[in-house]
């Protein structure tokens, strides 16, 4: 019953981060704690006021950056 055969795979033993200890975000993640739509995020990026790290496929938020970016007046409107 407790014996793991080897065609069973094996669970991944690492504990899942907790938001508040990530490095970085995705954009979901980003967007939400920014409390803006993932738009105005990608908005952002573009036109870099936040920046990215970039692997493989994913698009990543420093959670750093993020925070700049909130501490910082934003006079002007995220669109046109």
């Amino acid at each position: 019953m407790g014996v793991i055969s080897e065609s069973q795979p094996l669970r991944d033993k690492r504990k899942p981060v907790r938001s508040a200890e990530k490095l970085l975000l995705s954009r979901e993640e980003a967007a939400t704690l920014l409390s803006i739509s993932r738009r105005s995020l990608d908005y952002l990026i573009a036109n870099k006021a936040i920046s990215v790290r970039r692997i493989g496929a994913r698009v990543l938020i420093p959670v750093k950056d993020l925070q700049r970016f909130a501490r910082a007046d934003h006079p002007s409107r995220v669109a046109g």
